[in-house]
């Protein structure tokens, strides 16, 4: 944060209030991680805080530190509606436009108290009175360490932070490998670490968690795999059978798209989910080198994210979601065959 923004920060938090720290929709490890982080460090400075979430998050994550005192608003709508309504400050992270709440957005959009975002996405909406936003972060879970950091509280670092936030940076650098992940990240993980937090404890917890089902639905993902030499592209479909077959959990299909980014001579990778409950194909986009699929997830799926990894969804089928996909690659043909 710059000094302008730490002084508005230290000023509206220089009295005990009630806060409310929100996350997205489909939470994922940087939602979680970040959110509940930055509430642990908030309740240490004496305020009172709820985490809020649009909806229910993976079954690998609930072993997080005080994942019990989340409330989704699926779940429990009256409680959600009365912590925003209460709220003096509520702070939101890891998302940068209302609509990435779902159902929470009208509720949001209504509340009265002010608002803090913490966030790395592009293309921030201008609703917050302190925005701390910063592209090139890795994740928002490193963000909430320099946040605390900005306001000299370093000191409050105890393990259940340092393993919410560890949490957040590993699973959003999918282990430190993508390029956002710098000299700094290493250095703000060594301090979680020298805090408490156990690595390799929060590493089996979070990936070592295969089931039977989840195995096979990764066979089925990987046979369902096209690869379009010409665009340097591949991507995966899996249709509402087939995970309903594979008896499908929320988070099942956690990082199936980086097995198709993973191919040599592959830039551009994208799996299509089908979801007959929402009516909308999900649609999760990687990509290696300058390729932003940030742009293209804006520009064609109504969606968005950083530039190598981005998220967006389809009205129509599954079949014609990806015979558009297919379509619109010619355009970007220059700039998909680069040499990554």
């Amino acid at each position: 944060m710059n000094s302008e923004q730490t002084i508005r920060i230290k000023k509206l938090l220089n009295i005990p209030k009630k806060i409310v720290v929100v996350g997205h929709k489909n939470p994922d490890g940087d939602a979680v991680g970040s959110c509940l982080g930055l509430a642990n460090f908030l309740q240490q400075k004496e305020h009172s805080v709820q985490v809020v979430m649009p909806n229910d998050f993976p079954s690998f994550l609930k072993w997080i530190p005080e994942t019990d005192s989340i409330i989704n608003f699926n779940q429990h709508t009256a409680k959600v509606r009365d912590a925003i309504y209460n709220a003096d400050l509520i702070f939101t992270l890891d998302f940068n436009a209302f609509n990435r709440t779902g159902d929470l957005e009208a509720l949001l959009e209504k509340a009265s108290a002010d608002f803090v975002m913490i966030d790395h996405h592009q293309q921030p909406d201008n609703y917050a009175v302190v925005t701390y936003s910063d592209v090139t972060m890795c994740s928002t879970a490193q963000m909430v360490f320099h946040f605390i950091e900005a306001l000299d509280d370093l000191e409050f670092l105890n393990a259940e932070i340092s393993a919410q936030l560890y949490t957040g940076i590993m699973t959003d650098t999918g282990s430190f490998r993508f390029p956002a992940t710098t000299a700094t990240t290493h250095r703000v993980i060594a301090s979680l670490i020298d805090n408490g937090a156990n690595n390799s404890e929060i590493h089996q917890n979070v990936y070592d968690t295969n089931t039977p089902d989840r195995l096979k639905l990764l066979g089925v993902a990987l046979s369902n795999l096209t690869i379009l030499t010409e665009f340097k592209t591949a991507f995966i479909t899996l249709s509402q059978k087939e995970l309903d077959d594979h008896n499908f959990k929320k988070g099942d299909t956690e990082g199936f798209v980086n097995y198709a980014l993973s191919m040599e001579g592959i830039n551009v990778a994208a799996i299509f989910i089908e979801s007959e409950k929402e009516n909308i194909v999900k649609i999760s986009f990687r990509s290696k080198g300058s390729f932003s699929v940030n742009e293209f997830a804006r520009n064609h799926f109504n969606g968005g994210g950083h530039t190598n990894a981005a998220g967006g969804r389809s009205e129509t089928t599954l079949s014609k979601t990806t015979s558009e996909f297919i379509s619109i690659l010619p355009t970007y043909k220059e700039a998909l065959n680069y040499e990554a």
